[in-house]
């Protein structure tokens, strides 16, 4: 087995589970260390001992590197596949098989832990069609949100990563805060140079209920917006803890989306499952468009989409009726219409 193929899957394995960003980490060091020897050279290192010396090479990493340049699959990955309950081959099935894309994924310009050019190829690894580019916008300063400059420059990254990992195409995005007013927090030319604009609100999640719809109403009218991301802002698990959903006239509010094809994300982190089931019926009724996206903030996350289109599947939704099956030329005709 290839073992920079080998220890790439651990790391993506690792934070698929949420495990600590320091252990996949580690494990994309010890590939990139690698990556640029021949396969017989790498085994040489394993047998003469330079391997163990070289930076970036722990004791785990060494023993994977073995492992695969002996020709099996490493013991730490195949556990990991068998926990992951991952078929041999790799292969998905039912509403996730017609998942072509996926508009909600962070990056190290934000709070992802990873790059652009390493969130692109796991992508395409996964054998995804395309992925939006959705790092935070400025008033989210927790998660180090991208001024208009900063989004700017970022633009140009995209481009060049795209002539280097031809096998995704990536589209222009940003996951845009929904002011406590119902204001995108970006400027209206600067979203408007986007492929497509998710907005979220991150900010005062326990205002009276009332105001909360008010806010999410005029954000869903504003003609930029394409997608309204984790519409409650609910935690059900995790290392944050729980915290309940926003309250707000669901009813309006998928009405409004429906009335300006605004489509609702089925956002398919573990911590979120937002929005609830009783939600995704509401809005699959009002007639809404629905986004199954991952949310991802590291590579591995970006298989939390197979837990997402589970949630679509069990409630009921169509495929033609989740954005991210459309192919991408379709996609961009509805986001820019």
């Amino acid at each position: 087995m290839d073992p920079v193929a080998a220890l790439e899957e651990i790391a993506f394995l690792l934070e698929r589970d949420r495990a600590s960003a320091f252990k996949s980490k580690a494990f994309r060091k010890a590939a990139d260390a690698i990556r640029q020897l021949a396969p017989d050279e790498v085994a040489a290192r394993v047998v003469d001992g330079r391997l163990r010396r070289m930076p970036g090479i722990g004791d785990s990493s060494f023993t994977v590197i073995a492992e695969a340049a002996a020709g099996t699959v490493p013991e730490r990955l195949a556990s990991l596949r068998a926990n992951a309950g991952l078929s041999p081959t790799g292969e998905v099935a039912g509403l996730r098989a017609e998942l072509r894309g996926d508009l909600h994924s962070h990056t190290d310009w934000s709070d992802g832990t990873t790059s652009l050019e390493v969130m692109a190829r796991a992508a395409e690894a996964l054998r995804l069609e395309y992925l939006a580019v959705t790092d935070h916008s400025p008033s989210l300063r927790v998660a180090n949100g991208l001024s208009a400059e900063r989004l700017t420059e970022q633009q140009s990254l995209i481009d060049e990563v795209q002539a280097r990992v031809p096998g995704i195409r990536l589209l222009r995005g940003i996951e845009v805060d929904i002011l406590v007013g119902g204001e995108l927090d970006q400027t209206p030319e600067m979203l408007g140079r986007l492929d497509v604009v998710v907005g979220s609100v991150h900010s005062k999640l326990r205002m009276e209920g009332a105001e909360m719809t008010a806010r999410m109403l005029r954000a869903i009218a504003d003609p930029q917006l394409n997608v309204l991301g984790h519409c409650t802002g609910r935690l059900v698990e995790g290392a944050r803890g729980t915290r309940p959903q926003s309250t707000f006239d669901a009813e309006a509010v998928f009405a409004a989306c429906a009335a300006h094809d605004v489509a609702v994300e089925i956002n398919s982190r573990p911590e979120r499952q937002d929005p609830p089931d009783e939600l995704i019926a509401l809005a699959l009724d009002a007639g809404c468009l629905f986004s199954i996206d991952s949310d991802a903030h590291a590579p591995g996350h970006l298989s939390f989409l197979e837990l997402g289109a589970a949630r679509a599947e069990a409630n009921g939704v169509p495929a033609d009726r989740i954005i991210t099956t459309w192919p991408v030329e379709r996609l961009l005709e509805w986001t820019q219409g």
